[in-house]
């Protein structure tokens, strides 16, 4: 061994292998905790390695996902706008993905170590790299495995919507998601949010049609991935209150070969775009979901034929008997008027029989209707009573109405509180018909600081709550009844010309005698 070799390998095992193996550490210190103290670790064992090769200076720009970014500069290198005659960039790879920019200040006396210093950090970070990669992807794995487990087996289509939209906003990291539904002219017919209060949601109004970035993701039918919403020339605009957004994923549906909608999420926390990675697990999410959507609405149409299929089992059930039984009353005493004359024992017999008879419907009547109700509480609960009652309605009014949920599930109520919340809809839906006049109304149910909420609303001519009203009025009577019966209170505004809203709100099942909060709070 020369003089030479003997000193180079002083130099190599003073700094750990050329400091390799610090700089190993220091990554892995890196990709756990990214902060001020230990970029300055990663910088020092970086330091070595340029020293330790008898480099003049280096500059390492790291930008390789998961592993979070950092630029660290030494030596000549320090001040960014030096340039030096052995100047020599590298870029160092894994595979076909680049993981970061070396640049390295090779005075000539260095030359032999420079390329076996580039060779050696690349060898470093693409080892951390991969170590980093392959605990993401556990991490990913169990959080697709999470959330497709979080909507699997949902069969409301609302809730199943919903429950999409807010578990692949947690999935990608997003400030916001959304979830457009399309039609089969490619519009978006339904739009669901997450991230956005709902009194936000309202402050920006109308769901989007499908312009700009929307529109793009919708006819290619492909992933899209943008920068900065705001400095695309594809973009729209947002209307008035929306908030901020930058950074765009887009993601389509489909199912059975066929176009969903169309995933949407934006604002990458805690910063940056959106990778390839999440591109790659939100599509898999995707899948999914279109499999779940596709089930809910499978169901839906199962649900709405058993119920055409109840009314007219009810129907022949009543015709066949009850409505028999009092149309034979009925005959039985058509000659009654002339037996009164004649024979009035017979007469009097005879309407006797037909009291009897009719006592009987009667209770044939309230037991069918009893036994009716147990069985469609049990199948739809409130949120499935709710739209059974909107069908009804649409079918009996010229009233259109639209049911809107949101994080309601049927174990939060017991019942009791589902049938007292259903008959309170009902009659405020039954008062729409009769008196308001209206075109339109919406029927909404949510989950709220550990109450459930019931509103009913119309566009109607409204009316002076505080005006008197006659006996025969016994409707907000009934109603507010209903509500003191299960725990919980109902507040109605209105007034002339500005349509009327029922408001109910009861405790969760979890939450009764808890001192939940009170309706109008927030």
């Amino acid at each position: 061994m020369t003089a030479s070799d003997s000193a180079s390998k002083v130099r190599q095992d003073s700094t750990g292998l050329l400091g390799l193996r610090d700089v190993a550490a220091a990554l892995e210190v890196w990709r756990r905790d990214p902060n001020a103290a230990t970029h300055g670790r990663l910088a020092e064992a970086f330091g070595l390695v340029v020293t330790g090769s008898g480099l003049g200076g280096a500059h390492l720009h790291l930008h390789a996902p998961p592993l979070a970014e950092a630029e660290i500069r030494s030596g000549s290198l320090l001040d960014e706008r030096v340039e030096t005659a052995g100047l020599r960039t590298y870029e160092l790879r894994f595979g076909d993905r680049t993981l970061a920019t070396l640049r390295l200040d090779a005075p000539p006396a260095a030359l032999f170590s420079v390329d076996e210093c580039a060779r050696g950090l690349e060898i470093v970070i693409g080892a951390a790299w991969s170590e980093a990669r392959a605990g993401q992807a556990t991490d990913e794995l169990a959080a697709l495995d999470a959330a497709t487990r979080g909507i699997a087996g949902v069969l409301d289509l609302d809730r199943v919507l919903q429950l999409i939209t807010d578990r692949v906003r947690e999935l990608a990291h997003a400030q916001y998601a959304a979830l457009g539904i399309v039609d089969q002219e490619g519009g978006i017919e339904r739009f669901i949010t997450s991230g956005i209060g709902r009194t936000e949601r309202e402050r920006i109004g109308a769901p989007p049609h499908g312009h700009g970035l929307l529109g793009v993701i919708v006819a290619a039918n492909h992933p899209l991935r943008v920068h900065d919403i705001d400095t695309d020339p594809r973009r729209y605009g947002f209307p008035a209150n929306h908030p901020p957004m930058h950074s765009l994923l887009g993601i389509p549906i489909g199912a059975k070969g066929r176009s969903i909608g169309r995933l949407y999420l934006t604002n990458k926390l805690p910063s940056g775009d959106f990778t390839e990675d999440d591109e790659r697990l939100v599509e898999m999410f995707a899948l999914h979901a279109g499999i779940a959507i596709e089930n809910a609405r499978l169901h839906e149409q199962v649900q709405r034929l058993a119920i055409v299929e109840e009314r007219e089992r009810i129907g022949r059930d009543l015709h066949d008997g009850i409505i028999q039984s009092i149309y034979a009353v009925g005959l039985s005493l058509e000659d009654v008027p002339d037996l009164m004359e004649d024979e009035p024992e017979v007469a009097r017999a005879r309407v006797e029989r037909a009291i009897d008879s009719l006592d009987q419907s009667i209770r044939d009547i309230r037991n069918f209707i009893f036994g009716l109700r147990p069985e469609l509480l049990e199948q739809a609960g409130l949120v499935g009573g709710l739209a059974a009652l909107a069908d009804e309605f649409r079918v009996n009014s010229m009233v259109d109405v639209d049911v809107e949920t949101y994080g309601v599930e049927d174990v939060d109520l017991s019942p009791d509180q589902t049938g007292q919340l259903l008959s309170i809809a009902r009659e405020a839906l039954s008062n729409i018909a009769r008196h308001s006049k209206a075109t339109r109304g919406t029927v909404s149910v949510e989950a709220h600081n550990g109450r459930i909420r019931l509103t009913v609303s119309d566009n109607g001519v409204g009316f002076d709550p505080d005006q008197q009203r006659g006996p025969s009025h016994q409707g907000l009577i009934n109603m507010r009844a209903r509500a003191v019966a299960v725990g919980g209170h109902l507040v109605l505004e209105s007034t002339p010309g500005g349509g009327t809203r029922i408001i109910v709100e009861v405790a969760r099942r979890e939450t009764l005698g808890s001192g939940a909060s009170q309706l109008g709070d927030e």
